[in-house]
């Protein structure tokens, strides 16, 4: 999955476009419509000023090191975890509502913005880290990359920037969270677009549950539940009674988990590999 830019909906942008238009329509002797928006959208409680202040941060640092543009990246993507989303959304739309009342939208985002690809870059990687859906990692890795050379104004190694992908990931779980964006990121143009729909389930799962063992407990134990019943189904077709017999083995040692049990990589990998099974013996 990837992440569109929306210009309706990325905040930074609009405030700038809103800056440039007050500019405009006092060069031209207006009263500007603009200063009002301004002034109702971007007040000192609005959640848009809030998320305003992430893109102000990647406006306002330019040539800096490296540790600190990764630094500078690390806490926008933290504090844009603490904002309410459904809030911003409502906000958003009744902003693009009230611009539309005063101006043309297409030449309202006509106008040209210094910062407009690191923005665009900003806007896509908020809404990936925000988002319970698989995000393609290249998308990631190219979005922060944009950002992170906006920030240090120098080249970026991408394979540097997918190994601090990785490591900022490990910080939420050393054992699910980090394995699974290793699953992702190293396996994905390979393998991720040949996964069976199951497996590409599990993997979202193990990702948006991944702080709660209750919710994983019970996904590991409803794919077992199926892992089990599409084999019993699959191995009565099998005609290579040797093959038969290992399939009825590996269905008798597939185990449900008991309550006390922690979820661990070892139960994603085992379910992931039981559905490759499955899907080699629907092949033959």
């Amino acid at each position: 999955m990837k992440i569109k830019h929306s210009k309706f909906r990325n905040t930074g942008l609009i405030y700038e476009l809103l800056v440039k238009q007050v500019a405009a329509d006092t060069l031209n002797n207006k009263d500007s419509a603009a200063i009002p928006i301004l002034k109702k959208f971007f007040n000192k409680k609005s959640g848009l000023t809030k998320e305003l202040n992430l893109y102000e941060v990647i406006s306002r640092n330019t040539s800096i090191s490296q540790s600190k543009a990764e630094a500078v990246l690390s806490t926008i993507t933290e504090v844009s975890r603490r904002l309410n989303y459904k809030s911003l959304k409502k906000q958003k739309y009744d902003l693009i509502s009230e611009i539309k009342k005063h101006y043309n939208v297409d030449e309202f985002f006509a106008m040209p913005i210094r910062d407009y690809k690191s923005y665009a870059a900003l806007y896509c990687l908020l809404e990936a880290q925000n988002n319970f859906d698989l995000v393609d990692p290249q998308y990631l890795i190219d979005n922060k990359t944009t950002i992170l050379e906006h920030l240090t104004s120098q080249k970026q190694n991408k394979a540097k920037v997918k190994d601090t992908i990785i490591e900022e990931y490990s910080k939420f779980d050393k054992d699910l969270k980090l394995l699974t964006f290793k699953i992702l990121l190293e396996k994905f143009n390979d393998k991720y677009k040949n996964l069976l729909p199951e497996q590409k389930f599990i993997l979202k799962e193990f990702i948006t549950s991944v702080d709660s063992n209750k919710r994983l407990s019970k996904l590991v134990n409803e794919q077992v539940d199926n892992i089990k019943s599409t084999l019993h189904e699959l191995v009565l077709e099998v005609k290579d009674e040797v093959v038969k017999i290992k399939i009825y083995e590996v269905i008798k040692n597939i185990k449900t988990l008991n309550n006390t049990q922690k979820v661990t990589d070892t139960h994603l990998i085992n379910l992931m590999q039981y559905y490759d099974l499955i899907k080699e013996l629907k092949s033959i």
